[in-house]
């Protein structure tokens, strides 16, 4: 059983409210192989909602903020943990998340000055389930 982001399989629950659906990943959650799961969603945060992007505040610290500069921080966390929470429950060891998302971002992300630039980072969510032994994919290299 995987965990994949919802957007990934048809939901619109992106920022934008439009999902970004890969057709392998639909038949995957279609065969009864995949739970779908939006961090952002689970952690509050509405559909449609502003673009976030992680803001590095010191070498140690850090914010998810919006393009208006609200924070949004507490939502991408709470998201983050009710997720590491289901793959736990159902004993899920591998996710497939959305790439580049503050969330789900594994590997690269945006660089927080919403230009498009992206930098070596991973999503709130995608760091805790690595942290926690949970295998880390993405939409482009899962069936690799």
């Amino acid at each position: 059983m995987y965990l994949v982001s919802a957007c990934l399989v048809g939901v619109k629950c992106r920022y934008d409210g439009k999902n970004v659906s890969d057709t392998a990943l639909e038949e995957l959650f279609q065969s009864g192989q995949a739970i779908p799961v939006c961090p952002e969603l689970l952690g509050g945060l509405s559909c449609p909602r502003e673009c976030s992007e992680i803001i590095q505040t010191d070498k140690a610290a850090y914010k998810v903020a919006s393009k208006t500069n609200k924070d949004v921080t507490a939502g991408f966390k709470l998201g983050a943990k009710k997720t590491l929470e289901i793959c736990q429950s159902l004993d899920i060891t591998t996710a497939i998340l959305k790439s580049k998302s503050p969330s789900c971002g594994y590997g690269y992300i945006y660089d927080g000055t919403f230009s498009g630039n992206m930098i070596e980072g991973n999503g709130l969510t995608a760091e805790l389930l690595s942290q926690n032994n949970i295998k880390v994919l993405n939409e482009l290299n899962w069936n690799s």
